[in-house]
C-alpha cells in the first residue's frame, strides 16, 4: 500500500474514530448523569453509534499494523526507504485514537450491559405489577362476589363450576408467577449487589399476593365442597324422611302377627337410618358453620356479616327443618307402633278366642265320649259327680276366657276403627258350643244324680238286716228303687238333643250296654231281696 492510499485510509479512520468517540462520549456521559430525568435517560439508552465500533477498531488495528511494517521493513524491492513526516506523525495518532476508542468502547459495553439489565428488570417489574394488579384487582373482585354456598346440591354445583372458571383464570396468572419467580431467582444468583434489594422486594411482593390469592381460592373450594357434602346429606335425609312419611301415611292391613312384626322391624330400621342421617347432617352442618365463620379472615376489608348471616341462617334452618320433620315422623311412628301392637293384641285375642272354641269343642267331645261311667256304687258316683263339677268349672273358665277375649277384640277394633276378622264368626261358635256343652253337662248331671239315688237306695235295702220288722213292712222303697233303675235305663238310651236339632249319644253302644248291665244287676239284687222278704211273710199268713 503506498502512502497515498494509506493516507486515505488514515483520514477515513481518523474521521470515523473521532465521530465515534464523540458519539460514545455522549452515550457514556449520558449514562453517568444521575440527575437526568427518565425521559433523557431513555433517549440516551436508545441512541446507538452510527458506525460499528468493532469495525472501526479493526480498521485502526490494520492501519497501525501497516504503518509499523513500513517503518521497519523498508521499501519494496530492496530499495532504501525512509518514512515521510506525515507517516511518522500518523502512527501515534492512530495509537492514541485506538486507545481512546478502546476505553470508550469498554465503557459503552458496560453501559449496554447495564442498559440490558435495566431493561430486563423493568420488564420483570412490569410483569410483576401486571400479575399483582390483576390478582388484587379483577381476581380479588371475583372472589369478593362469591360468598354464597347455595341452597341445594344443584346450586352448590353451579357455584363450584363458577369457582372452577375463576380458578382457571387465576391459573394463567399463577403460571406467569412461576416463570417470573424463576427469572428473579436466576437474577438473584447472578445479579449485582445493587439489584438484590429491588429483586427481593419484587419477589416478596409477588409471592405474598399469589400465595394469599391461592389460599383464598383453596379456602373457597373447600367451603363449596363442604357445602356440597352438606346439601348431599340433607337431600338424602330428606328422601329418607319422605319415604318414612309415605310409609306412615299408607294405612296398613297386615294379615297376621308375623306381618306386623315385619312391618314394625322395617319402621324401626327406617327410623334408625333417619337418626343416623340426621347425626351426619349435624356434623356436616357444624363443620360448614365453622368454615363460614372463617370467611371474615380474608374479606379484604369487605363487611361479610350479612352474607355470613344468610349462610348461617340457611344451614341452621336446614338442620332445624330436618329435626322437626324427624320429630313428626317419630311421633307418627309411635302412633303406628301403638296401632301395630294393638293389632298384634287383636290378632292374639282372635287366635286365643278361636282356641277357646276349640278347647270347648274338645271338652264337649271328651264329655260325650269318655264321661260315660255312672259308678258301680254310691261312693264312686259321688266321686264322678265331683269330678264332673270340676270338669264343668274348667269349661266355664274356658268359656269366660273366650268371652273376655272377644270383648277385648271389640274394644281393640273400636280403637283401631276396623272390623275384626273373626269375632263375627267366633262369638256364635263360642255360644253354640257352650250351649251344647251345658245341655250335655246337664244331662250328665241328671244321669249321675239318678245313679246316685239308685245306688244309695239300693245299697240301703241290700245292707239292711232282714230281722228288723220295719224293713219287712217298707215295700214302697223297693218299688222306688226299681222305678229309678228302670228310668235310668231308659235315660241311657235317649240321645242328647241340641237346639239345632242334632243328636249325640254318650259313649259307644258297648259303653252304654256295660253301664246298663250293671244297673240291671242291681235291680235284680233288689228284686231278689224283696222276694226274700216276701216269702217269710207269706208263710206266716198261711199258718
Amino acid at each position: 500500500m503506498d502512502w497515498l492510499n494509506k493516507r486515505l485510509v488514515f483520514e477515513k479512520f481518523t474521521k470515523e474514530s473521532t465521530s465515534l468517540l464523540d458519539e460514545l462520549a455522549v452515550i457514556n456521559n449520558g449514562s453517568d448523569k444521575g440527575n437526568q430525568n427518565e425521559k433523557d435517560r431513555s433517549m440516551d439508552f436508545n441512541y446507538l453509534p452510527s458506525v460499528d465500533p468493532e469495525t472501526v477498531l479493526q480498521t485502526g488495528h490494520e492501519l497501525l499494523s501497516e504503518l509499523q511494517q513500513r517503518r521497519f521493513n523498508g521499501s519494496e524491492g530492496g530499495v532504501a526507504w525512509s518514512p515521510m513526516d506525515d507517516e511518522l506523525l500518523a502512527q501515534p495518532q492512530v495509537m492514541k485514537l485506538l486507545d481512546s476508542l478502546r476505553e470508550q468502547y469498554t465503557r459503552y459495553q458496560e453501559v449496554c450491559r447495564q442498559r440490558s439489565k435495566r431493561t430486563q428488570l423493568d420488564e420483570i417489574q412490569q410483569k410483576v405489577m401486571q400479575v399483582v394488579n390483576w390478582l388484587e384487582g379483577p381476581g380479588s373482585e371475583q372472589l369478593r362476589t362469591q360468598w354464597g354456598i347455595g341452597d341445594s346440591i344443584r346450586a352448590s354445583q353451579a357455584l363450584q363450576q363458577k369457582h372452577e372458571e375463576i380458578e382457571s383464570q387465576h391459573s394463567e396468572w399463577f403460571a406467569v408467577y412461576v416463570e417470573l419467580n424463576q427469572q428473579i431467582a436466576a437474577l438473584l444468583n447472578a445479579g449485582d449487589e445493587e439489584d438484590l434489594v429491588e429483586l427481593k422486594s419484587l419477589q416478596q411482593r409477588l409471592s405474598d399476593v399469589c400465595y394469599r390469592q391461592a389460599s383464598q381460592l383453596e379456602f373457597r373450594q373447600n367451603l363449596l365442597q363442604i357445602a356440597l357434602e352438606f346439601h348431599g346429606v340433607a337431600q338424602e335425609l330428606s328422601q329418607q324422611l319422605d319415604g318414612l312419611l309415605g310409609m306412615l301415611c299408607v294405612d296398613v292391613a297386615p294379615t297376621d302377627g308375623a306381618a306386623i312384626q315385619q312391618t314394625l322391624k322395617l319402621l324401626e330400621e327406617k327410623l334408625k337410618s333417619v337418626d343416623t342421617g340426621l347425626q351426619g347432617l349435624r356434623e356436616k352442618g357444624q363443620n360448614l358453620l365453622d368454615q363460614i365463620s372463617n370467611q371474615a379472615s380474608w374479606a379484604y376489608g369487605k363487611d361479610v356479616t350479612t352474607e355470613n348471616k344468610d349462610n348461617v341462617d340457611h344451614v341452621q334452618g336446614v338442620m332445624e327443618d330436618m329435626q322437626l320433620r324427624k320429630q313428626r315422623c317419630e311421633d307418627m311412628v309411635d302412633v303406628r307402633r301403638l296401632k301395630m301392637l294393638q293389632m298384634v293384641q287383636l290378632f292374639k285375642c282372635e287366635e286365643d278366642a278361636a282356641q277357646a272354641v276349640d278347647w270347648l269343642n274338645e271338652l264337649l267331645d271328651a264329655l260325650l265320649k269318655t264321661h260315660v261311667r255312672l259308678g258301680d256304687e254310691s261312693q264312686e258316683t259321688k266321686i264322678l259327680i265331683e269330678k264332673h263339677r270340676k270338669f264343668v268349672d274348667v269349661a266355664q273358665s274356658t268359656y269366660d276366657y273366650g268371652r273376655q277375649l272377644l270383648q277385648a277384640t271389640v274394644v281393640l277394633c273400636q280403637s283401631l276403627r276396623c272390623t275384626s276378622r273373626s269375632s263375627g264368626d267366633t262369638l256364635p261358635k263360642l255360644n253354640r258350643v257352650w250351649k251344647q256343652f251345658m245341655i250335655t253337662s246337664e244331662e250328665r248331671v241328671h244321669r249321675l244324680e239318678m245313679a246316685l239315688a239308685f245306688h244309695s237306695n239300693a245299697e240301703k235295702i241290700l245292707q239292711e238286716s232282714p230281722d228288723l220288722p220295719e224293713s219287712v213292712l217298707d215295700f214302697e222303697q223297693f218299688e222306688e228303687v226299681e222305678g229309678v233303675g228302670k228310668s235310668l235305663l231308659d235315660r241311657l238310651t235317649v240321645p242328647v238333643i241340641y237346639p239345632d236339632g242334632t243328636e249325640q249319644y254318650f259313649g259307644s253302644p258297648s259303653d252304654m250296654a256295660s253301664a246298663a248291665e250293671h244297673i240291671r244287676e242291681r235291680i235284680k239284687m233288689v228284686c231278689l231281696k224283696k222276694q226274700q222278704l216276701l216269702e217269710p211273710d207269706a208263710s206266716i199268713r198261711e199258718s
